[in-house]
């Protein structure tokens, strides 16, 4: 690391947990963003500011007004811009030296099944089930890490599928994609603007700490309540004869 480096993260280079070969790590390593909403803006932010090498972020949305309430990369004089492009400006503000690369198009399973293999985690911060299952379906295929998030109204979801582990399950081990929710948005149900933010940047400190290889997440998910600040930690385990990891 250069000077300015070891000035730019000398806070992280105090912890036990990251140290100076820690953050030599973070600033090697590359990470898929998926949806740069609520969630991805928040998660994007840490990721980029901690110092993680390189973020690709992907969504096919611009930025509206509306995204204003809770989605911070994003500003008033952005509006209209593709949600990438003005994230990739709120990032590089932050720190100039990460690699950002912002794909204005949809993460569909075709993009997915071919580029996850070149990250070494995956964020997901899509808003619909379709697009997990099959962000899910890559991460097991190249055995990556997907650290998952979601809020609705006043709740909110965390868990880390790393199938590497033996007894992690996967997304689908969970939410079995023959069982598909009624879906349920923002847009319909709304959401509480300082829940998104709390949820993705437990996405970025477990995105971080899968990276430095000290996460113990795997086999748990947490449920976020902001209506009186609870988190409830349920144990959850990969599912015999699941569609998607069962042969892994």
């Amino acid at each position: 690391m250069n000077d300015q480096q070891l000035s730019r993260y000398a806070r992280h280079l105090l912890l036990d947990h990251v140290d100076v070969a820690g953050q030599i790590t973070l600033l090697a390593s590359r990470v898929l963003v998926v949806g740069l909403g609520g969630l991805g803006s928040a998660a994007s932010l840490y990721l980029a500011s901690s110092g993680v090498g390189h973020l690709t972020l992907i969504d096919d949305d611009v930025v509206d007004l509306s995204n204003l309430q809770r989605q911070i990369a994003h500003t008033t004089a952005r509006i209209g811009l593709p949600k990438v492009a003005s994230a990739q400006t709120a990032l590089q503000a932050i720190n100039p030296d990460c690699n950002i690369q912002a794909l204005h198009q949809r993460a569909d399973a075709d993009w997915l099944a071919a580029h996850v293999g070149e990250f070494d985690a995956v964020v997901d911060c899509s808003d619909n089930f379709a697009t997990r299952h099959q962000l899910n379906a890559a991460c097991v295929q190249h055995a990556r890490p997907l650290i998952s998030g979601s809020a609705l109204q006043m709740a909110g979801q965390l868990a880390v599928f790393d199938t590497r582990q033996t007894t992690s399950p996967c997304y689908a081990c969970i939410f079995p994609p023959d069982q598909p929710p009624g879906e349920a948005s923002c847009a319909t149900m709304g959401v509480f603007a300082p829940l998104v933010g709390i949820v993705g940047a437990m996405q970025a400190s477990e995105t971080l700490q899968v990276l430095l290889g000290t996460s113990q997440m795997h086999g748990q998910l947490l449920l976020v309540q902001a209506q009186g600040t609870q988190v409830e930690r349920m144990r959850v385990a990969r599912r015999v004869g699941c569609s998607v990891c069962s042969d892994t």
